[in-house]
């Protein structure tokens, strides 16, 4: 007699995890097909809240998945584009008819048609905007957005615009205590603008933990929809004389100003010193303006923390809460971890410490006040200096599961799975990245809620935003909790949707978008992101056809070009090979690879990049610089840039100045010096050094 399958590998498990948008199989970027295990497909279906202990839970639970993809509950905001038949996911009776209240005002009665297939449509609607849409007793939301993203094109019709990226936190402005902050991000935009630059494009500011002072990477985040509030800079709030007091009041002294001149941010002790200035200033605060009736700053405090809501109450009663429980017990760093009753973030234990320590979630309620307005004090600086972009944002993939906003909406993330990258030749073993993000179900069924607060708080002091990982759109590698990330699968993402939405939210800031279009990419995927307005990115140390390096016509118009990134070799580093050297001490050459051959392969393509160099025009063959000598390159690749007939050129500023170590190593934790390098000269007079005024040069002229 045959064995009976094991559930986590019959065909009922495969068809629920079919269901619920998981990829029973995956590509490697050699070409290899691999199947998803059983052990995974089951490890993610829990996770997704799928019971599937047995064949009869998975046709139960496959059942309630069909069940609920065809009701209307489930679709409680249904999106189109502009000019495009509105399709209704859900069944219609054929002689019923729709009624659209328009946001703006005014009413349109549409009768509903049917396709050969039987789905039902709506005749296209020409207004953006989100919409009351009423189909018999029953009423959505009807998100009617523009066909494409809102773009350089609509700033500035037939010109080429170009600007800087930065690390906020390497920034440098006087009296800044060690960290990077909005103010020298605002003095930045100030001296970039003179050299005819019109966007700053900046690391994520996303809200980290305050009471943790060695979490600082910008990529693991607490919150995506609230700042960091280490970058605030209190001089757009407060006079020069209360911020001294302040700074006074950490009692640093000359530390304060050692601080300032590291190469390296100690954060420990920057962000010490920063929190106590940080306190001092809400202690006088609370004394001078709370109290005082009808003042400026504390109606425009009471008016944030209003608009903010429960969303921003939650998070700071997470803050304090996380301190106390953290300070208790170091290994009780995630809320996951504390005890039962503070897990809910609505429970009645909860409340009760919120009430309790009313003053120390109004101080984080504080930090918030100050974040924001050092970001809004940035981007107005920006575009009064000229700028017309200003500030572009960056939206991490994900957030850190064991922060606030997990804690505060545990139910739209996916809480037992990790988004990663599957194994490949930089990474054999795959990626596992240790962050969480908003489950497919609870999207739709939330009516993308928490995807369009995201994409508001990202856009709200910007002029621009770059998606990172912008395949995530589509699909994810997650991995299930106590996995390697080799036992991952992809998990579908409902991207029409999601499109629709960033391009009506681009639209109604008046936003540019970038995405993150590195690494493995779905097929079609760059193609559809450049219909809806995305910009993909073209980054110079990849644009290689076989050996050779791409000639500056074969950028798009339509992507971004770059020297660089954050993740990548700068170009001084790559040219010298420092970063091969970086990468063998730290075990991150690829496998089997060792560094004299890693040398070997680089000199090739130091000489291809030349080669390149010197057909655009920008280089001259008989004046090759040595590695040790890396600043002729890096003046060419910004000219080669500059050559590129994209709508907009990002410059990282490590590449302005000509360093030679880069930001982030990726896979490295301790091994390399990630997110703590700070620029070496202030950054309202970075550029004003003649060897870097020269080099920006060829950018100023791309029209």
């Amino acid at each position: 007699m045959l064995d009976t399958p094991r559930p986590e590998s019959g065909p009922a498990l495969k068809d629920l995890a079919r269901k619920a948008g998981i990829a029973l199989e995956w590509t490697d970027n050699g070409g290899r097909n691999h199947s998803v295990g059983g052990a995974t497909l089951h490890a993610m279906l829990m996770s997704m809240g799928h019971p599937c202990a047995d064949e009869r839970q998975c046709s139960e639970s496959l059942q309630r998945l069909h069940v609920e993809y065809a009701s209307p509950e489930h679709f409680p905001v249904i999106t189109a584009s502009a000019g495009s038949p509105v399709c209704i996911p859900f069944a219609v009776q054929r002689d019923a008819s729709a009624v659209v209240e328009f946001e703006t005002g005014g009413a349109v009665q549409r009768a509903i048609v049917h396709n050969a297939e039987g789905v039902a449509h709506l005749p296209p609607t020409m207004r953006p905007g989100y919409h009351r849409l009423q189909i018999g007793k029953r009423v959505l939301t009807l998100a009617i957005a523009p066909q494409r993203c809102f773009g350089v094109e609509d700033l500035a019709p037939g010109q080429r615009l170009w600007g800087l990226t930065a690390q906020i936190h390497g920034l440098r402005r006087s009296a800044d205590g060690g960290i990077g902050d909005f103010g020298a991000v605002a003095e930045l935009a100030r001296n970039a603008a003179r050299y005819k630059a019109d966007a700053l494009s900046l690391s994520p500011a996303h809200a980290l933990f305050h009471a943790d002072d060695h979490h600082f990477t910008p990529y693991s985040p607490s919150s995506r929809l609230f700042l960091n509030a280490m970058l605030a800079d209190p001089r757009a709030t407060f006079d020069a004389a209360r911020v001294a007091r302040a700074w006074a009041s950490a009692e640093y002294g000359g530390e304060l100003l050692a601080l300032e001149a590291l190469d390296l941010i100690d954060w420990p002790q920057a962000a010490r010193a920063r929190k106590i200035m940080l306190r001092a200033l809400y202690d006088e605060f609370s004394v001078n303006e709370v109290l005082t009736p009808l003042d400026p700053l504390a109606a425009d405090f009471q008016a944030f923390r209003s608009a903010g809501g429960e969303a921003l109450e939650l998070h700071a009663t997470f803050e304090a809460l996380h301190a106390v429980e953290f300070q208790r017990d170091f290994t009780k760093w995630s809320w996951r971890d504390w005890p039962a009753q503070l897990q809910d973030s609505r429970s009645s234990a909860v409340g009760a410490f919120a009430a309790a320590n009313a003053r120390e979630v109004s101080f984080h309620v504080f930090t918030q006040w100050l974040a924001s307005r050092s970001m809004r004090a940035a981007q107005g600086i920006a575009l009064d200096a000229g700028m017309r972009i200003g500030l572009v944002s960056d939206l991490a993939i994900g957030m850190n599961t064991g922060g606030s906003q997990a804690w505060s909406a545990p139910r739209d993330l996916l809480l037992g799975l990790s988004i990663g990258a599957p194994p490949d030749a930089l990474a054999p073993h795959g990626q596992n990245w240790g962050l969480t993000t908003f489950a497919p179900h609870a999207l739709t069924d939330r009516g993308y809620a928490p995807f369009i607060a995201t994409l508001r708080a990202a856009l709200r002091h910007a002029g621009g935003l770059r998606i990172d990982h912008v395949m995530g759109i589509a699909r994810l590698w997650l991995t299930p909790e106590g996995m390697d990330a080799s036992n991952g699968a992809y998990l579908a993402y409902p991207a029409g949707d999601l499109l629709r939405l960033i391009a009506l939210e681009s639209h109604r800031h008046r936003a540019i978008v970038i995405g993150e279009d590195l690494g493995t990419v779905p097929h079609g995927m760059r193609e559809r992101l450049g219909d809806a307005g995305v910009m993909g990115m073209r980054v110079m140390q990849f644009e290689r056809h076989d050996a050779a390096f791409n000639p500056p016509d074969w950028y798009p118009p339509a992507a971004v070009a770059m020297t660089s990134t954050h993740d990548t070799a700068t170009t001084a580093g790559y040219w010298s090979g420092h970063d091969l050297a970086i990468r063998a001490g730290s075990n991150q050459l690829p496998p089997g690879q060792s560094l004299e051959a890693a040398i070997d392969e680089r000199n090739r393509a130091r000489a291809a990049l030349w080669d390149a160099f010197c057909v655009a025009g920008v280089a001259q063959r008989d004046r090759e610089p040595a590695p040790e000598t890396p600043a002729g390159a890096v003046n060419a690749s910004v000219a080669f840039l500059a050559r590129t007939p994209t709508k907009l050129a990002l410059l990282p500023l490590e590449d302005a100045l000509g360093v030679i170590e880069q930001p982030n190593l990726p896979g490295t934790v301790n091994e390399h010096a990630n997110w703590r390098r700070r620029y070496a000269s202030l950054a309202g007079e970075c550029l004003d050094a003649p060897e870097v005024s020269q080099r920006l040069q060829p950018l100023l002229h791309r029209e």
